[in-house]
């Protein structure tokens, strides 16, 4: 049988696995899958450190350029070739953009403002590819798979992730209630 491929991913604010996500990482070693990880300070350095501290090999570091800030592992390093006028949020984008064309799905640890975190879900979502989503406000899976529960979810987040949305998303508005979070699918697996 083939290792899926999972991008995992999250915020640099964050710089804690909790509890929640320290399971379903121990479920990706259990299956023996491929994991696909930024370089980031934050979360990607968080889960550097679960996977080394765990003796897994399975990593792939994906870097701008094909210089990593963070490889706690010594994991082969995936470089993305980035245009010398990109800089900024797009230079780094670049890595997370192709971590999602190689990946399986997606594995991602969201507080509901990072913007790089959310253009990760659309772009996974976008592919159709499904993302388990760990929403740290409410400390509770979600699986999306498609664009319009990213949409639904962005708007929960309020009138500025919504924007947000619509500008990484180039979608038009259109009125969205209350509780969507309520709506989606929970994901007790």
């Amino acid at each position: 049988m083939n290792s899926v491929k999972i991008f995992i991913g999250g915020p640099r604010a964050l710089k804690v696995i909790d509890r929640n996500v320290d399971e379903g990482l121990k479920k990706i070693m259990k299956q023996n899958d491929t994991v696909l990880v930024g370089d980031a300070n934050g979360m990607d350095r968080a889960i550097q450190q679960f996977f080394f501290e765990h003796r897994y090999r399975d990593v792939f570091v994906y870097a701008s350029q094909g210089k990593a800030r963070n490889n706690v592992g010594d994991w082969p390093i995936q470089g993305v070739k980035v245009p010398d006028k990109v800089k900024g949020f797009d230079f780094y984008a670049a890595k997370d953009k192709t971590m999602a064309e190689n990946a399986d799905y997606g594995f991602m640890i969201w507080n509901g403002k990072s913007k790089g975190t959310l253009n990760n879900i659309i772009n996974l979502t976008k592919q159709n590819k499904k993302v388990l989503l760990y929403y740290t406000p409410h400390k509770k899976f979600y699986m999306i798979s498609e664009i319009t529960a990213v949409e639904k979810l962005a708007a929960a987040c309020g009138e500025e992730i919504n924007r947000l949305f619509l500008s990484l998303s180039s979608k038009k508005s259109e009125v969205i209630t209350d509780k969507v979070l309520e709506q989606m699918t929970l994901y007790n697996g």
